[in-house]
């Protein structure tokens, strides 16, 4: 089974490489759906691609946000420096996308995003017509629901094994594009769902626990899923170090570090309501950190319990992949797996800095930010004295 880890810079790329992941999926600009994490640009993407694959990881790039007409020259662009990176295959979500990729780059494998909502054997079957090879199904489906689509379909099935879950259906939520014209898919997700919105005295109503299935990742296996996905292109090094170690060590069949984890990051606690089927409140619902508590827990230093290995991704480590040309390969592209400042030979080298707390690229829904969508004009009939 593939474990497939975020790369939202080059430090979670090299965390997530070091740390086991068979795959990694990144961002190049504007149309992916993390525009705000740092992503791969100009010629860091190609330098990324050959950096992973020439450890034996394969690489993933996310083409997955809608495309306005007006966008479609800007797109041919991307796509073409998507495809001379030689990547593993493209993540999308718009069906114009499929047709601008199949021109440019037919042979290219197509993965379908979970934000186009597939929750059924059925689509998968309309995405296999149309020529995906993978489908990275909705977070919302039980263990059951998994196998049966699994029964039914030739496509390789992928799904998200840990990370943060949406209040409403993959895909299908419009809250931050109305509440402050920032569409999530676009990219660009404001998420005022972790704003401390109350509902019969239980605050945070609508920010959910972070999902995890890592101690159940062998059933996804038996069910038929070749891939399982970590969350979090816009979290820090740490984070993808712990999750994808923690992956790693239950495919091996022991106990994972999930204390660990949850140290790095979380939401009070995980929840794995979704597949086991329990959608009711209690265990579920009700994370109750805000989207200002994961502003400061990105910037506050890591709790002094958490293992070396995931603060500083085993720096100076051995490498657990083969690469061409010993060290200098690596130094070529300035993501040399050495000491911090240090080279394998005592030279210095650009690249790899020491792992410290990342700040996270969003900053939180601001009052401004509402005056200009659906909720700033409410706001102002309502000064008014007017119906909006």
């Amino acid at each position: 089974m593939e474990i497939l880890a975020p790369a939202g810079n080059e430090q979670s790329l090299i965390a997530a490489v070091r740390s086991g992941a068979d795959a990694v999926y990144l961002g190049t600009g504007a149309f992916n759906a993390r525009r705000n994490a740092d992503n791969f640009k100009d010629n860091s993407l190609a330098e990324a691609v050959n950096y992973c694959h020439g450890r034996g990881v394969k690489v993933y790039v996310t083409l997955n946000t809608l495309i306005r007409d007006e966008e479609l020259p800007a797109f041919l662009d991307a796509a073409r420096e998507v495809a001379e990176a030689g990547p593993d295959g493209v993540i999308v979500q718009d069906l114009a996308v499929v047709k601008v990729l199949k021109t440019i780059c037919p042979d290219l494998p197509l993965v379908a995003s979970t934000q186009m909502s597939v929750h059924n054997a059925a689509g998968v079957k309309a995405l296999e017509d149309l020529g995906f090879s993978r489908v990275v199904l909705a977070r919302e489906l039980t263990l059951e629901e998994i196998r049966k689509i699994r029964s039914e379909t030739r496509a390789e099935l992928e799904v998200f094994i840990h990370g943060a879950l949406c209040m409403s259906v993959s895909g299908m939520c419009y809250y931050s594009a109305m509440m402050g014209e920032r569409s999530g898919n676009r990219g660009l997700c404001a998420q005022p769902c972790r704003l401390n919105s109350a509902c019969n005295g239980r605050p945070y109503a609508l920010s959910l626990k972070d999902m995890s299935f890592i101690t159940r990742v062998r059933d996804l296996e038996a069910a038929g899923v070749c891939s399982v996905k970590i969350e979090g292109r816009m979290k820090r090094p740490e984070y993808v170090a712990a999750a994808v170690t923690a992956v790693r060590t239950a495919l091996d069949g022991k106990e994972p570090d999930m204390a660990t984890l949850q140290a790095v990051f979380s939401r009070s606690g995980f929840t794995d309501g979704y597949l086991t089927g329990k959608r009711n409140v209690s265990p579920h619902r009700g994370g109750r950190r805000g989207l200002q508590d994961r502003l400061r827990e990105a910037r506050r230093p890591l709790p002094p319990g958490v293992p070396r290995r995931v603060r500083g991704y085993d720096p100076g480590g051995d490498e657990r992949r083969t690469f061409p040309d010993g060290a200098g390969w690596g130094r070529q592209y300035g993501l040399c797996l050495c000491s911090p400042g240090e080279g394998r030979n005592g030279s210095s080298h650009r690249g790899h800095r020491p792992a410290e707390p990342q700040q996270d690229g969003r900053h939180p829904l601001r009052r401004e930010d509402l005056h200009g969508g659906l909720a700033g004009k409410f706001a102002r009939a309502r000064v008014r004295g007017e119906r909006p």
